[in-house]
């Protein structure tokens, strides 16, 4: 069988230095790269784009709030227009940076604050799905099994891609622990790779009560940022190729795009 593995990147910003990208592409197939809200900014995008290039990893955008003081984490009460458009300028900005690198962003993960919250608000939801049909209909869009941003997704015509977290607890009912309680990110590497493990085996993943929770994944995530991010997603790779599974880009990796007049070729 074949899974993806995801990352969250390019978190950087200026001097300031958020996880180790160069050693998580080399292990992760699809690449999640901040686009300036949440975190990162123009050159730290660039490189690690042109990072996954030279891995043969899969670039999206990674979209959220414009929070940078918060990390994208806080809830923010965005109007619909002012979502959209904001969703469509960080895809747009990251489309540009690949393009000067000759690459294709080929899909959208919305980040943080914003994942959960559009899990089920409808109106946030709707409204990131518009900013991402308005940069393409070739976009697929990344987000939690059953929720409504994949529904109304799904229904506007994009690719749905269904996700699982390697590293987060799961409540009962699907949803992610919240940040704020206790337990709900799992820095142990052996237990994070059986988890992933299991879930490529079973489709279940072990909630905090106890119970098996069906989740049906296209891709998993291995968060960058937590300490200790590249020995856990050390021991997810080691784990699912001792497995036979195949660690693949669920979109295709990063594309080489026609290059014009105007592509300049890559900078330091």
């Amino acid at each position: 069988m074949t899974l993806d593995l995801n990352s969250d990147l390019g978190e950087s910003f200026s001097s300031w230095r958020m996880g180790d990208d160069a050693a998580m592409l080399e292990l992760v197939s699809s690449a999640n790269v901040a686009c300036g809200f949440h975190a990162g900014d123009a050159p730290t995008a660039r490189r690690t784009v042109r990072l996954a290039a030279r891995n043969g990893v899969a670039v999206g955008a990674h979209v959220g709030y414009r929070d940078l003081a918060g990390f994208g984490r806080r809830f923010l009460d965005v109007d619909a227009e002012t979502l959209a458009n904001e969703t469509l300028y960080q895809i747009g900005a990251l489309r540009a940076l690949a393009a000067a690198e000759g690459v294709r962003v080929s899909y959208v993960k919305p980040h943080g604050a914003l994942y959960n919250r559009i899990v089920h608000d409808e109106a946030q939801a709707a409204a990131v799905v518009e900013g991402v049909a308005l940069a393409g209909d070739d976009l697929a869009l990344v987000g939690l099994p059953g929720s409504a941003v994949l529904r109304i997704a799904e229904e506007r015509g994009l690719r749905a891609v269904r996700e699982a977290f390697a590293d987060r607890a799961y409540r009962a009912d699907g949803t992610l622990v919240p940040r704020s309680e206790p337990g709900a990110v799992i820095h142990d590497p052996s237990e994070v790779a059986a988890r992933v493990l299991g879930l490529a085996r079973t489709g279940t993943m072990t909630a905090t009560d106890g119970s098996a929770v069906a989740i049906l994944a296209d891709s998993v995530c291995v968060h960058g940022d937590t300490p200790g991010a590249v020995a856990i997603a050390g021991a997810v790779r080691d784990a699912l190729d001792a497995a036979g599974v195949t660690v693949a880009p669920f979109a295709p990796g990063a594309l080489p795009i026609p290059r014009g007049p105007g592509t300049a070729g890559s900078l330091a």
